[in-house]
């Protein structure tokens, strides 16, 4: 288990070419490891298992005596993690089903604060929530012995709630498995996984000597794999940073400090030109996808084989999405790197994303980049480095962030990029005021705090 001083990161390892047979005896295996998880899917995902899903070893046992791995002829290396990680996908579904019902709790008028009680409490009771589904007796929680409420009314509140918004995961990705360390050894630079036939392994040549222990995910590509490791990398903590910083996060430049520092300047010149490329190849491939239905459909076996062999690939498609979405990354991880460097942070305060009550945008060309935007990966990063460089990061709620000025209080006017108040006459950018807005928001919450 990672201690105070470290955490857990995910390191590369990757393949050299492989021939293949090597690339089609993996693919099978990914194959039959989504065949595996769309089985647990299926058959754990209802409320009747809802008591079931911990501990994972209950599913794991049943699964084992099922007769699905030997049709497979799936070593039990790749078996049982394919298990385990569908039933931790369902509980992550179950997660968010209740997360949905809470917000509909909340929202709901005629509710009373006894139903509400009642209702959140069963929610966070597995085992009771898991007996309303299934119409089976339970014993009254606690925290709501004695309130004043229909019982009845609720229970079936719920149940319906739970059937609205339940649904049974499935995946298509066939693209990469999980191993597990008694699966693998090495030799002679190369990783030597466990193969369908009994102790014998096939050999996967590495680019590096490195070795692992520990459980890893293989990710298949054109003609080599890719290896996901998860290590302990220490934190480390830096004396000299000692400040606090107040970020803006915004689509066009990155990074807008209170202190008037910009990081990550012209995000969008990056970002904006691939997304408008990517809707002008879809649309063109789109119409071909449409003229090869046609032909298919008429009988036309010539057009629809020289579609086929000139048109509806994805390899140079994915190798320059790809491609973009690296350099992307890059200039993203190297203006973190940089000011983290210059600010020499202490603690980060930012605000939270907002995912809810946002106006619709009815213009294609901004949800395409919306779409695109890499807010949650900069979010991410963020949240990373903070973590490897021992940096509190704080998230505060972004109400009164936007809109008010950060001099005088008033409601401003924002075009654009810029941010205007009629009130006291300032003139700056809109991310500035909002960095500005969040410092004043953080320092006021402060002061509350110690009041």
């Amino acid at each position: 288990m990672p201690s105070d001083s470290t955490m857990t990161k995910i390191v590369w390892q990757y393949s050299e070419p492989l021939p293949e047979e090597t690339m089609t005896f993996l693919r099978g295996i990914a194959e039959d490891c989504c065949k595996v998880k769309n089985y647990v899917y299926e058959r754990y995902s209802g409320v009747k298992n809802l008591n079931s899903l911990t501990p994972v070893y209950t599913i794991l046992n049943e699964m084992r005596y099922c007769g699905l791995r030997e049709q497979l002829n799936l070593p039990a290396v790749y078996y049982e993690l394919a298990i385990a990680d569908a039933v931790t996908n369902i509980k992550c579904s179950w997660g968010m089903v209740k997360n949905k019902v809470g917000e509909k709790i909340t929202a709901n008028e005629n509710l009373s604060d006894n139903d509400r009680i009642y209702l959140r409490t069963v929610l966070k009771m597995g085992s009771v929530y898991a007996a309303v589904l299934n119409r089976q007796s339970y014993e009254m929680p606690k925290n709501a012995a004695g309130l004043d409420i229909d019982v009845k009314r609720l229970n079936n509140l719920l149940c319906r709630l739970t059937r609205r918004y339940l649904t049974q995961p499935k995946t298509d990705s066939v693209s990469s498995f999980r191993i597990s360390p008694n699966g693998y050894s090495y030799k002679d630079g190369a990783m030597r996984i466990v193969c369908r036939v009994p102790r014998k392994r096939i050999s996967i040549p590495l680019k590096d000597g490195r070795t692992f222990d520990r459980q890893i995910q293989v990710h298949i590509k054109d003609n080599f794999v890719a290896l996901a490791v998860p290590i302990e990398a220490k934190i480390k903590k830096h004396q000299d940073y000692t400040n606090t910083v107040y970020i803006h996060i915004g689509n066009q430049d990155m990074f807008t400090l209170s202190n008037e520092h910009v990081y990550g300047a012209s995000l969008s010149e990056l970002t904006n030109p691939e997304t408008e490329r990517l809707a002008k190849k879809n649309q063109e491939r789109h119409r071909i996808y449409t003229a090869y239905r046609q032909h298919a459909e008429s009988g036309n076996r010539h057009k629809t084989e020289n579609i086929e062999a000139n048109n509806l690939g994805r390899r140079k498609y994915d190798s320059q999405k790809e491609k973009e979405k690296r350099r992307t990354t890059n200039f993203i991880n190297t203006e973190m790197n940089r000011m983290f460097r210059t600010e020499k942070p202490a603690r980060i305060v930012i605000t939270k994303p907002v995912t809810k009550n946002k106006s619709k945008l009815y213009s294609k060309s901004g949800n395409r980049k919306l779409t695109r935007n890499f807010r949650g990966y900069i979010r991410d990063r963020l949240t990373y480095k903070c973590q490897v460089n021992a940096v509190e990061l704080v998230e505060l709620n972004s109400k009164g962030t936007g809109k008010i000025c950060s001099a005088c209080g008033a409601e401003g006017k924002r075009q654009g990029r810029e941010f205007t108040c009629e009130s006291c006459g300032l003139k700056t950018t809109i991310a500035l005021n909002s960095a500005k807005n969040i410092q004043h928001k953080y320092m006021e919450n402060q002061k509350g705090s110690y009041a």
